[in-house]
């Protein structure tokens, strides 16, 4: 073997890793590396505007494709600006590798310019990070870092690179399986607590599957084999925010997505089931609302595979580490083999059908203004037979998008759940269409989040991108509005949008085509217009000003507590719903 450039080596490595695509930034702490990716030509980079925006479409890429994202960006401002992206991954469990350039070994410690401590500031909002000092160490260090991300309950790894390691030869060779000493996830589930787990939901009389992030990451089976296991014990299903698309939205079995901002069914189902089954979730505050009052009666089943989340929010009865795809073929076939009767479900169902009957997500339409809600359900049933994958930013049209539009199959929805970072829905279909070149690829924004990376346009224009925004344009921080309205007596605090700019001209002068849609006639004929153009577009969509997000739980507040419609302003149910429990 002859001895390369540690640059070269890095390069060497991540094809051998399989990379395909690396977004990120140049500057002086990494370019031995962007040389070593010029000179040998084999993996694509995408020059992006912000190294903010390379991580969200390092993660978009990773969500939509099963795949790792890759993002390099340099020292100091580079690597800080990376953090966001970087705890967003933490958050949502999405495998990254974010390579981040380091001033040479002899000056770390001395202030230098474009100086920071990468590797403290990302210990506890990474996986796992590593400052690497021998040009020796690099290969075997990205090929584990790619094996940490991967494994066990995906997230980022940081690997800090010093510009003079960039530089120093040493050989290189492909290692073999990466076998760490201490890092071992546990796949397989104990075979006992899975016969377990069977025969408690074979006796349940209320059962609920509560379903997570955990099972799309877990691949397109666990998917499969959540309907399977759906399928043979009648039990219905609800999701998180992050695990829509794992079970399909058109199943009489499916109540929608639970939470905050979950549907009335779902909500009260896990109030009142006797048996919470959850696969690949955790339990978040977003889910259970006021911890005393959650799911009381219940016995609860948790499998994951990060035995921290475990018993960290909520006390389980039945705990087991595992990945939730293994786990779920394991519950299928033990299932089967004890020959269980599909359980007499006649009445649990029979109370939740009262429960669908209040119809939470119902809005009240309008003639003369489009309600977001409306735009939402337009722009699905213009798009669902084209299987689009939907990003979003953050705020109330995120919510909007996760009740009305309706999502049949995992990796189509990629949204930032964990850490719910405006600015990530652009960048992050960015790296979906990458990822996905023959998909449709619309990314549903607001007028204040999409301002957060908006830059990134001139990245869908330089990669001939054709992803699609559509903006619902209420001219507020809408989700800010809405809680001052409900919590600060209407004290609109710095939430109103001023000043925001003509998106149509903005688009325009990125090179996209911008689309304005003004008044309910408008709407179907705008997304056709949306759909017609062959390359990138934004839709300006006006929407009503004050609309509200509803089904809604206060914050602190218990499932049964939840707000249903914008009458309720006290947060008591009505007397129709209090009587469904």
């Amino acid at each position: 073997m002859t001895e390369k450039s540690g640059a070269d080596i890095l390069v060497e490595a991540l094809c051998d890793l399989g990379v395909e695509v690396v977004f990120g930034y140049p500057g002086g702490a990494v370019l031995p590396i962007y040389d070593a990716l010029f000179r040998s030509g084999r993996i694509k980079h995408i020059l992006v505007r912000h190294e903010q925006a390379a991580t969200h479409a390092a993660e978009g890429y990773a969500r939509s494709t099963g795949k790792p994202g890759v993002v390099l960006v340099t020292s100091g401002p580079g690597a800080t600006n990376a953090v966001t992206g970087i705890t967003d991954a933490l958050m949502d469990s999405i495998p990254m590798v974010v390579i981040t350039g380091q001033v040479p070994t002899g000056l770390i410690g001395t202030d230098a310019f474009q100086e920071a401590d990468t590797v403290g500031i990302t210990r506890h909002c990474s996986k796992h990070n590593y400052l690497v000092k021998d040009p020796a160490r690099l290969g075997d260090v990205l090929h584990e870092a790619f094996h940490i991300a991967t494994s066990g309950r995906p997230g980022p790894v940081v690997v800090d690179i010093p510009k003079d390691v960039q530089v120093a030869t040493a050989r290189y060779a492909k290692p073999g399986p990466i076998k760490h000493k201490t890092y071992r996830p546990r796949v397989k589930a104990d075979q006992s607590q899975i016969e377990q787990a069977v025969d408690m939901l074979a006796a349940a009389e209320r059962p609920i599957f509560y379903t997570g992030g955990g099972i799309i990451n877990a691949g397109p089976a666990a998917s499969q084999l959540l309907r399977e296991l759906a399928r043979i014990t009648g039990a219905p299903v609800t999701s998180t925010l992050m695990g829509l698309g794992a079970f399909p939205a058109s199943s009489d079995q499916w109540l929608g997505m639970l939470g905050m901002h979950g549907t009335y069914e779902a909500n009260l189902a896990m109030n009142q089931a006797d048996l919470i089954i959850a696969l690949g979730a955790r339990f978040d505050d977003r889910v259970t609302g006021r911890l005393d009052a959650f799911s009381p009666n219940s016995r609860k089943i948790h499998v994951d595979i990060d035995r921290s989340s475990v018993n960290k929010n909520v006390r389980v009865d039945l705990p087991i580490i595992a990945d939730v795809g293994h786990a779920l073929e394991d519950m299928v076939r033990v299932y089967k083999a004890r020959r269980h009767p599909k359980p007499d479900l006649a009445e649990w169902w029979r109370r939740i059908e009262g429960w669908r009957a209040v119809k939470s997500l119902d809005f009240t339409d309008s003639p003369t203004e489009i309600m977001p809600q409306r735009a939402i359900r337009a722009l699905w049933e213009a798009t669902h037979r084209k299987s689009p994958i939907i990003s979003t930013e953050v705020g109330q049209h995120q919510m909007w998008a996760a009740q009305h539009f309706d999502f049949e199959s995992p990796n189509k929805w990629l949204t930032s759940g964990g850490l719910g970072t405006m600015g990530y829905g652009l960048p992050a279909a960015i790296g979906a269409q990458l990822g996905n070149p023959n998909a449709l690829v619309i990314d549903i924004a607001g007028e204040a989040s999409i301002q957060m990376n908006i830059q990134e346009l001139g990245t869908a224009t330089q990669y001939r991108l054709p992803v699609k925004i559509f903006i619902l344009n209420n001219q507020y921080m809408g989700m800010v509005r809405q809680w001052q309205e409900l919590t600060y007596s209407s004290r609109y605090s710095e939430s109103y949008s001023d000043s925001l700019p003509d998106f149509v001209k903005l688009a325009e002068a990125y090179g996209w085509k911008g689309i304005r849609i003004e008044h309910p006639d408008q709407l179907e004929d705008g997304i056709a217009a949306m759909l017609a153009h062959d390359g990138p577009v934004m839709v300006d969509c006006m929407v009503a000003k004050l609309a509200n997000c509803f089904p809604m739980i206060p914050s602190g507040a218990a499932h049964t507590d939840m707000i249903l419609q914008a009458t309720e302003v006290s947060g008591e149910m009505d007397d129709e719903a209090k009587a469904l429990v």
